[in-house]
C-alpha cells in the first residue's frame, strides 16, 4: 500500500512514516523539504500518483489568526482536489481535540475550517482528533509564565505522547475510513496545574504551575472539559511518567 504522509518530515510524520515502512508499506513523507508544497500545490500531483492513503499532519508555519486560517483551508482545499484527481481512497488528518468547544483559539478555528474542508472534498476520510502531546508541555507552561509564576486553565489535560499519536493514526491509516471522527488521547487525565507541575518537577523548574480561570489557552478560555474527550478515545500506552523518564534517558 501507498501511503503519503504530508508533513512527514515533522514530529508526528517522521515516525509514523518509519511506522508504516517496517509494517512493510511504502510511505513516502511528503514536506515542502521534500518539494511537495500543499498550498501553492506544487509537486502534489506528482506525489500522490498511486497512493491508496493520504495522511495529513502537517502544521502550520506562522500561528497569526489569519495566516493559520489561510494555511489549514486552503492546504485541505487542494489536497481534497489532488486526491480526487489521484483517486485516493481514504484521507486521514490529524486535528486537536476540543476544536468545536474553544472559538476564541484562532488555532483551533483553523483546525476547525480544515475538518470543514475535508468533510466538503468528497474523498473518504477519518479525522483524528488528539489530545495536546507530552513534548509541548514545557512550551504551554512558558506561555502562561508571569511573574515567576505558572497560569494553568481550569480545566482537565490528558496529553498524549508522540509515539503514541503516531501509532494510533498508523492504525487509522491503515483500517477503513469512518467518514467521522476518531478521538485519540493519553492513558491519565488529570487537572491541567496539576500535569504541568510534575512536568516542571522534574526537569528542576522551580516556578509554581497554579491554576488561574482568568488563563488563557492560546487565546483561548479553558472549561472543564475543552481539552479532553466527552466520549470514547482511543487512549495511548505511555503514561506521562514513563514519557519523562524517557525523555531523561534519552
Amino acid at each position: 500500500m501507498k501511503i503519503v504522509v504530508i508533513g512527514g518530515s515533522g514530529l508526528i510524520g517522521s515516525r509514523l512514516v518509519a511506522l508504516l515502512n517496517e509494517a512493510g508499506h511504502t510511505a513516502l513523507a511528503a514536506s515542502p523539504r521534500t518539494g511537495v508544497n500543499t498550498v501553492t500545490g506544487e509537486g502534489l500531483s506528482q506525489a500522490l500518483a498511486h497512493a491508496d492513503v493520504v495522511v495529513d499532519v502537517a502544521n502550520a508555519p506562522s500561528w497569526e489568526p489569519q495566516a493559520v486560517l489561510d494555511f489549514f483551508r486552503t492546504s485541505a482545499r487542494n489536497l481534497g482536489k489532488a486526491e480526487v484527481a489521484a483517486g485516493v481512497r481514504h484521507h486521514v488528518a490529524l486535528s486537536i481535540v476540543g476544536t468545536d468547544r474553544m472559538p476564541d483559539n484562532a488555532y483551533f478555528t483553523a483546525k476547525m475550517a480544515q475538518e470543514e474542508a475535508i468533510e466538503a472534498a468528497g474523498v473518504p476520510y477519518t479525522i483524528v482528533r488528539a489530545t495536546q502531546f507530552m513534548e509541548f508541555i514545557g512550551g504551554i507552561a512558558d506561555a502562561g509564565a508571569h511573574g515567576g509564576t505558572v497560569h494553568i486553565g481550569d480545566g482537565l489535560f490528558q496529553p498524549i505522547a508522540a509515539n503514541d499519536v503516531a501509532a494510533l493514526l498508523a492504525q487509522v491509516a491503515l483500517a477503513a475510513p469512518v467518514n467521522g471522527i476518531v478521538d485519540i488521547a493519553g492513558p491519565e487525565r488529570a487537572p491541567f496545574a496539576e500535569i504541568v507541575a510534575r512536568y516542571l518537577k522534574f526537569v528542576g523548574d522551580a516556578r509554581p504551575a497554579v491554576t488561574d480561570r482568568d488563563a488563557r489557552y492560546f487565546g483561548g478560555r479553558v472549561e472543564e472539559h475543552s481539552l479532553v474527550p466527552l466520549g470514547d478515545a482511543r487512549l495511548g500506552r505511555i503514561s506521562l511518567q514513563q514519557w519523562l523518564a524517557n525523555t531523561r534517558a534519552e
